[in-house]
């Protein structure tokens, strides 16, 4: 399964390189490849289009419209056929030559193998910053939130059916393979640099994945504010007694001024700010998991023929049982009309 976003660049590139893994080092399995399109503005539905013509095996999913990073490669594992699949990037980052090492261990009898990153071509900043930031996350998560793993890995049906029936309209990948996986193995291998295009990443997409870990799988920011409330709330009552009791012992020469009050306003209002928009967060991803919204609004399917005819007559077969009943249910309510008439209305 590969989720794309504007990769006009890779998605020809990717596809032959995966279907070279498969046919030459793994032939004694039958395969398919899809791809789930997040609703691209350049030529990579085009493309897709192509090479789903070429080679029936490989299918394609439109989305109606962008949903987002998460919720795009969730669904997308979630339509797969086999007996496991494996989530990869399309833009190389992803060594193609994990496949083989991945389905190894799958046949020793893992579950998932989870794919992590010991080294990486990134920018050195960023990568301490996510390191920093997986250590921070896994010292406050009661999950054993795994480090440098961005979902890249193969996942057994078992657990595929697993993420069919959590039916969570905002599923964090990352942290559900770390809470509920289990016959885990882990490999190593080192993150390449995009072959071509750019980095779909910002700071809001890279903020948006922090804080729905975060509040996914951490109670640590809500009882800090708690907590936090107690400290300054115990630490001004002792400053109050403390400028009360100079100021009656020294009440002609002890003079505070307004420097001390307008710097204690902007302290405090600065961290009720804080606190504030944290626990936003929390009440923004409380609010998503109510509203419950699909989790992707499917445009176009391709290569999906068998299904989607299946999918069809079962449709078909719905529709014409409800006509069914409907006209017998009509035809029973005029039966038991003419007969109450004739009752009324005897010769």
């Amino acid at each position: 399964m590969i989720p794309c976003f504007n990769e006009e660049e890779n998605v020809g590139p990717i596809s032959q390189a995966v279907l070279e893994i498969l046919e030459k080092q793994l032939p004694q399995y039958d395969y398919e490849i899809l791809f789930i399109d997040n609703d691209s503005t350049d030529r990579t539905r085009e493309l897709l289009r192509g090479i789903c013509r070429e080679n029936p095996k490989i299918r394609a999913i439109f989305n109606a419209k962008n949903f987002g990073q998460f919720n795009s490669p969730y669904y997308g594992l979630c339509q797969t056929s086999g007996d496991c699949a494996i989530s990869l990037a399309a833009d190389f980052q992803e060594p193609v030559e994990m496949i083989p090492p991945m389905v190894a261990e799958w046949e020793k009898g893992a579950k998932i193998v989870s794919c992590i990153k010991t080294s990486s071509r990134e920018n050195k900043l960023m990568r301490f910053l996510r390191t920093r930031y997986y250590h921070m996350i896994r010292k406050m998560s009661d999950v054993e939130i795994i480090e440098h793993f961005t979902g890249f890995g193969l996942y057994d049906r078992s657990f595929l059916n697993v993420l069919k029936d959590l039916d969570d309209p905002t599923p964090f990948l990352r942290g559900i393979v770390a809470e509920l996986g289990y016959d885990r193995v882990d490999l190593p291998y080192e993150q390449q640099k995009r072959k071509a295009g750019r980095t779909h990443n910002n700071f809001y997409t890279l903020y948006d994945a922090a804080m729905l870990s975060f509040t996914s799988y951490t109670k640590v920011g809500l009882r800090l504010a708690t907590f936090f409330g107690f400290f300054v709330g115990g630490v001004s009552m002792v400053v109050a007694l403390v400028y009360l009791i100079l100021k009656l012992i020294y009440w002609d020469r002890f003079v505070a001024g307004t420097a001390p009050i307008l710097l204690s306003v902007l302290i405090f209002g600065s961290l009720q700010l804080f606190f504030t928009g944290f626990m936003g967060e929390y009440v923004l991803s409380i609010n998503k998991r109510v509203m419950h919204r699909p989790l992707v609004i499917e445009e176009e399917r391709i290569n999906f023929g068998n299904e989607q005819q299946e999918a069809k007559g079962e449709k078909d077969a719905e529709e014409s049982a409800d006509t069914t009943a409907d006209t017998a249910a009509g035809t029973g309510a005029d039966t038991g009309a003419d007969t109450a008439e004739d009752a009324e209305n005897p010769d």
